[in-house]
């Protein structure tokens, strides 16, 4: 299994000229092929510009989609775009931002692949490996809603078992184009490890622990086996316009760690609301940590020197050759973006490249 370094979340901030497309597009004043030849031209400016930081791996952006889950409400069938329980974003300063998901309505149907188009366009223009992203089965199922969604699906197990099959499928048509490295965002677990998120579901009647042996379960069952291709997961804490939805440490779901096949764990280590390196004794040796020390949140680049400190602070916990560095989440989770400029963007991603290739070589 190849390692990589130098790695990246997944999104990152769209160009103004895209959103303004999107809209025109949403709205029937520009044609789908001339939307199309936007979105290619947004791809190709993002491997330009991973290309030249210098990364190992490289995404298209996410720029086809309008959020970092848009790749199955836009090509599923089923789904209320913006009809779902709304969820508070905060920062720092108190500052709150309520953002409002999907929820399905009515019996899934795939209308095309998720993935497809995005990697196949992708694997044309790149000179390294390619990475596709695509959603968590347990974040799709914050997506039912037990009155809106009855008619559809009576149970919310009804529901995940046609998302496992939809999610299922994609892996396979992405690993017959060849991709050999995917990436699947989960961070519907970080709703396991914040205390107050916790109890919140105890309250409700729900075992968060019960919860995550779902989880569990159903990620295995989408990556299922597949020798050759590198499965990496991401967990984080929520990012919607520098904002985030939860806190704590990685310790509540160190089972993700001991019970899941995936080869690359990609965690978010960026500031104090994500714990201690402790949790990461629970990661299998044979197993990579993709530690996530650069901020995509706030514009102030991080010190190549701390940078170093915490990498080998990790390596106390997991061995500095299952080590890589990353971003701690993508830039634009929401094609809204976090509060960064594209130079910012820039110089962090060159900041992963160059810190990783000072201390891996």
């Amino acid at each position: 299994m190849l390692t990589y370094r130098s790695d990246v979340v997944g999104s990152l901030l769209r160009p103004a000229y895209l959103k303004e497309a999107r809209e025109r597009h949403a709205a029937g004043t520009m044609s789908d092929a001339e939307f199309k030849r936007v979105e290619d031209r947004a791809v190709d400016e993002a491997v330009a510009l991973q290309t030249g930081a210098g990364l190992d791996v490289i995404t298209d952006g996410e720029m086809r989609r309008y959020a970092f889950f848009g790749h199955l409400i836009d090509s599923v069938e089923g789904f209320d775009k913006f009809g779902g329980w709304a969820i508070p974003f905060r920062d720092e300063a108190g500052n709150e931002l309520v953002f409002k998901r999907p929820v399905v309505v009515s019996h899934l149907k795939r209308l095309r692949h998720l993935c497809s188009e995005e990697f196949t366009y992708l694997r044309a223009r790149a000179d390294r490996p390619a990475k596709v992203t695509f959603i968590s089965a347990q974040q799709a199922a914050a997506y039912y809603d037990p009155e809106k969604s009855k008619g559809a699906y009576p149970t919310i197990d009804a529901y995940l078992a046609d998302v496992v099959d939809i999610l299922r499928a994609e892996v396979a048509e992405l690993i017959r184009l060849g991709c050999t490295y995917i990436q699947v965002d989960a961070p519907q677990y970080a709703a396991l490890l914040d205390p107050a998120i916790r109890e919140g579901y105890r309250k409700r009647g729900n075992d968060p622990d019960r919860l995550l042996d779902r989880c569990i379960e159903l990620d295995n069952a989408v990556i299922s086996d597949h020798p050759g291709v590198t499965f990496g997961i991401h967990l984080c804490r929520g990012n919607n316009q520098s904002k985030f939805y939860a806190s704590g440490g990685y310790d509540p779901i160190a089972d993700v760690f001991r019970r899941t096949r995936f080869q690359r764990f990609l965690l978010e280590y960026d500031d104090e609301r994500s714990g201690g390196f402790e949790p990461l004794r629970n990661v299998p040796e044979d197993r990579t940590v993709v530690l996530g020390l650069v901020t995509t949140k706030k514009a102030r680049l991080e010190d190549r020197g701390e940078l170093k400190q915490r990498i080998a602070a990790a390596a106390k916990f997991v061995p500095l050759e299952r080590l890589a560095l990353s971003p701690q989440c993508g830039f634009a989770s929401t094609e809204e973006g976090n509060l960064v400029t594209p130079a910012d963007q820039q110089a962090k991603l060159q900041l992963v490249a160059e810190t990783a290739r000072e201390v891996w070589g």
